[in-house]
């Protein structure tokens, strides 16, 4: 079957014979950059990375926005205050919440009204809900949006790279041996697509003690400088464990947390065109 675009003819293959099963953004977006955060597992504080790559690229001027894929778990809209209320809806299209600082967000708990009500949903479903939120959501401008990915690599990833154009991702592990082997599955899809790695950030890579200031690693040694360099790529950031964070993030101020962890991307994200 061909690829088809929105008014329904066919695209051309890809420079590399595939076809090219890209959909088009609403009309009113203009989206230059689109970063997705991954993980090969679950629990590794992808959507709190996720979370605080936007709150970087915010606070350095770009004009920012979160599309959260993850349907059936999403925590972005608690993380940053928003909520069913917020999201402003047309005939003609959704226009996604804006959080205090200004970041759009997009994500199925915007489209309930009980943020614990659960989204029992097939596979065909969630990723056409997913399309819908590029497809149907009136973005505006902006220079990095930033997907807020499911663990692994079924489905949703798979529909986010073929459907959309990814820039590049961001894979999210923590320090445990196992993790090593779950990463190096996430960046395997990562080359069966063809889209870049933008690097790598360890999640709760330690503790510093309030006292002293040394820094416990309580998972054991990283091995995260070891798989970097194996795969040659960038380790954007180690992110301790810090209990103000997640203070922050569980209360809805996000944006009230201030830390440097992720000054790393301003040597990994593509530049805006």
């Amino acid at each position: 079957m061909s690829a088809q675009n929105n008014s329904g003819a066919p695209k051309p293959p890809t420079p590399h014979g595939a076809p090219d099963f890209r959909i088009k953004a609403h009309k009113g977006s203009h989206i230059n950059k689109v970063i997705a955060v991954v993980s090969g597992k679950g629990g590794v504080g992808k959507s709190s990375v996720t979370g605080m790559s936007a709150l970087w690229a915010r606070r350095n001027g770009y004009q920012t926005a979160i599309l959260d894929a993850d349907i059936t778990g999403p925590s972005i809209p608690k993380m940053f205050g928003v909520g069913y209320p917020d999201l402003v809806a047309t005939e003609e299209c959704l226009y996604p919440a804006n959080t205090v600082t200004g970041i759009k967000v997009m994500s199925m708990n915007l489209l309930t009204k009980q943020e614990d009500a659960p989204v029992i949903w097939r596979s065909p479903v969630i990723t056409g809900a997913l399309q819908q939120f590029w497809t149907d959501v009136n973005w505006g401008y902006v220079d990095y949006m930033f997907i807020d990915m499911p663990p692994g690599t079924g489905d949703v990833p798979l529909t986010v790279f073929q459907s959309l154009p990814v820039d590049g991702i961001i894979v999210v592990t923590t320090p445990q041996d196992l993790v090593s082997m779950i990463v190096k599955k996430a960046l395997g899809m990562a080359k069966l697509m063809k889209v870049p790695v933008l690097g790598i950030v360890e999640n709760m890579s330690y503790v510093k003690c309030p006292h002293c200031g040394e820094e416990i690693r309580i998972f054991g040694d990283s091995h995260v400088e070891e798989i970097a360099a194996k795969e040659n790529i960038p380790v954007i950031a180690r992110i301790p464990i810090d209990p103000q964070m997640t203070s922050f993030m569980d209360t809805g101020k996000a944006e009230y947390y201030e830390s440097t962890f992720m000054e790393g991307l301003k040597d990994v994200l593509p530049p805006i065109e």
